[in-house]
């Protein structure tokens, strides 16, 4: 017989939203974990925020909020407030009612900066990783490291010559369209040198390789554990070569003095191929995996003892590359573009969504926590 729409449904509902979370949802076990997490930083939320006032909205809700926002690749904060609203999986993992009300798209910018002058987002980032530790889920022994291109928020429109008085996109307009304006860069060259983009200042031109178009950009850097492709740091930094390579020194001094861990061996690609880099890594007890390209190398003969030194070490490392153990950490190492590949596609890093460096360092610490979360509730489900 066929079912008939009622118009006119029951009035009042009694249910518990947790029933309708499937029991093998990722959330039931990133939810514990985060929660633990949040509630181990108590005493820096109570720095964070005055005894007296209005209450604020709780700033454990807010960091969750942006991990949902980072695992469902929600595209806005305004669309995320919306979806909270509405959706009882949102509503469950924040711990709200089905009757309380959301805050305001405008809560996450007025928090923002306090996040940020406190170091909260950063602070949760350094736990969840703690807590990999704690599960045993990290290798305390071969490490990986690796760059990418985070296109900036602003517009190529935005480009100005360094020299010009411009003060808004539309200053320097063909047209008179201040939404859309018509800029016209035929037979005009641009670099870094000479142009400024007027919306995003720190950003710089850009590409991720030969033949490909220069974009305004900044540079993300991970470092991750080889044994099950954790994210141990994350970094943003102007997009220039050599700091990817200094980033890789900072990230490692920051893991060993925040969680006691100093690697082995370090897998990377071609772009940490420089001398002097490979030699401090062999300095400080790390055996480098980089590939070098074919060819003699130059500077063994230098009377340059740093010189000397680098070349040395780009010849110990092209040897390396016939070993066993270079393979392995070579096909290991190509999990980290698996976990950039995550937090770019599904966590929405591939462009930035602030203007502002801290701010974008912000949005990569969120998503490399929700990131590790999953990770983690795959590995070593919580009960």
């Amino acid at each position: 017989m066929r079912g008939r729409v009622e118009a006119q449904g029951v009035m009042f509902h009694a249910f518990h939203i947790a029933d309708f979370v499937p029991a093998d949802h990722p959330l039931r076990s990133i939810k514990p974990r985060a929660d633990a997490v949040l509630k181990a930083m108590s005493a820096h939320f109570n720095r964070a925020y005055t005894k007296h006032g209005a209450p604020s909205i709780p700033p454990e809700r807010l960091i969750k909020a942006l991990l949902l926002r980072a695992l469902y690749s929600i595209r806005s904060e305004t669309q995320l407030v919306e979806q909270i609203g509405y959706n009882f999986l949102f509503r469950w993992f924040l711990d709200l009612q089905p009757t309380d009300g959301v805050w305001v798209q405008e809560t996450f910018t007025m928090n923002r900066q306090r996040f940020e002058q406190h170091g909260l987002v950063r602070k949760f980032f350094d736990r969840v990783v703690a807590e990999a530790l704690v599960a045993g889920l990290v290798s305390d022994d071969h490490f990986s490291v690796d760059g990418t291109l985070i296109e900036s928020y602003a517009s190529m429109k935005s480009l100005r010559p360094i020299e010009k008085q411009n003060q808004k996109v539309s200053d320097g307009a063909d047209d008179d369209d201040g939404g859309n304006p018509t800029v016209n860069f035929r037979g005009e060259k641009r670099s870094n040198q000479t142009h400024l983009s007027l919306t995003d200042a720190e950003a710089r031109l850009a590409r991720k390789g030969k033949g490909q178009p220069a974009k305004l950009s900044h540079s993300g850097h991970v470092l991750m554990e080889n044994r099950h492709g954790l994210c141990l740091d994350i970094a943003v930094d102007d997009p220039n070569g050599k700091y990817e390579r200094l980033q890789a020194a900072i990230m490692l001094e920051r893991t060993y003095e925040r969680h006691g861990l100093w690697p082995k061996t370090l897998g990377a690609d071609g772009n940490y191929k420089e001398g002097a880099f490979l030699a401090a890594l062999e300095g400080d007890g790390i055996t480098p995996h980089v590939p070098l390209p074919d060819g003699p190398i130059r500077g063994l003969d230098s009377p340059d003892p740093a010189e000397r030194a680098a070349a040395a070490a780009r010849r110990r490392a092209k040897r390396r590359m016939k070993t066993k153990r270079y393979g392995i950490s070579q096909r290991v190492r190509k999990r980290i573009e698996e976990l950039i590949g995550w937090c770019k596609t599904v966590g929405g890093l591939a462009r930035a969504w602030f203007i502002g460096r801290w701010k974008i360092r912000q949005q990569s610490e969120a998503t490399a926590a929700a990131y590790n979360l999953l990770r983690m509730a795959r590995l070593a489900p919580a009960g």
